[in-house]
């Protein structure tokens, strides 16, 4: 079985385990928009592919470890879109959750994909309590405050914000969390794996930056131009398009060397290439070589329409 479809029948189970005469079934429904279907399921796959470069003995702890990570970026994305934040009405192509089962169950899915994540990562974590609190930790860290996709979100209410403080949080935490618990499922130490992480995240969200800025709606499968819309920190407005695009493939070369040494080394580069070129694919490049670089703005800039 590869890695995506691995991914797809853990989240099927698990979501299928919430299934109860006694559940809300709208409540169900709206979860399972949320989950189904996904997009690229990077970061489970990344956490899969961590645990078997470090030997995976525990495959049931390795996909609680990743199904937890893809639930509570699911749960962002529901929070992300309902209309305190970004109002957007697609995600993935398709009706947003707020859009389609309307703004409490959206609130409310959000919060029970979040606790979802982590009845499953307790309920694997049983079998070898030895690893449950580390991941556990791991989670945490990567959810909440005061670094966690929580305080991401946050830093888009605030006045002012560092780019690089909002991308760690926002984007690159789930990043970090993704290749540690791979480590930490096999029963590996996570602190050589952290580094490949943090460029990565920070690389996807700068490609998210751009893919904001050159790609239309039906592209993204989300509504584009919301960065700008909504006075978003970003690597393409603070260093313009070309600017972006070096700092993404410094970014991705960064990660593809930051592979520790392990038995499947060359797959993981090779991992990250595939993942570099799906995300600013080469025609893309092009666009943006035809386009008049921007001068670089300061890395701290107002948000929200706040006055600087």
């Amino acid at each position: 079985m590869d890695m995506l479809a691995r991914i797809q029948q853990a989240l099927e189970q698990e979501l299928t385990c919430a299934l109860s005469p006694s559940a809300p079934p709208r409540l169900m429904a709206a979860m399972r928009h949320a989950v189904f279907p996904g997009g690229a399921r990077i970061r489970p796959q990344l956490c899969l592919a961590v645990a078997q470069a470090c030997g995976e003995d525990a495959p049931a702890l390795t996909d609680a470890a990743a199904v937890a990570i893809e639930l509570l970026h699911c749960a962002s994305l529901v929070h992300d879109d309902m209309p305190c934040f970004d109002d957007a009405d697609l995600r993935r192509g398709l009706p947003s959750v707020h859009k389609l089962h309307g703004e409490p169950l959206a609130l409310l899915s959000g919060d029970g994909l979040i606790v979802m994540a982590f009845q499953a990562m307790a309920r694997a974590g049983a079998r070898h309590p030895d690893r449950l609190t580390g991941l556990l930790a791991t989670l945490c860290t990567a959810a909440g405050a005061p670094d966690g996709i929580v305080a991401g979100q946050a830093w888009e209410c605030e006045p002012r914000a560092s780019l690089s403080r909002y991308q760690r949080a926002k984007t690159g935490a789930l990043f970090v969390a993704s290749t540690c618990a791979g480590a930490q499922a096999a029963g590996a130490d996570p602190q050589g794996w952290r580094s490949l992480g943090e460029c990565l995240g920070e690389a996807y969200q700068v490609a998210d930056d751009i893919r904001d800025v050159m790609l239309g709606s039906d592209e993204l499968g989300k509504p584009s131009g919301q960065d700008l819309q909504h006075h978003r920190p970003s690597a393409a407005d603070d260093l313009g398009l070309a600017g972006a695009l070096r700092y993404f493939q410094r970014l991705m070369q960064d990660a593809v060397d930051a592979v520790p040494d392990c038995a499947r080394r060359e797959a993981m580069r090779a991992l990250v290439l595939q993942e570099s070129a799906r995300l600013i694919p080469p025609d893309t490049c092009e666009r943006i070589a035809s386009v008049q670089p921007v001068a670089p703005r300061s890395c701290v800039i107002p948000l929200r329409g706040a006055v600087a």
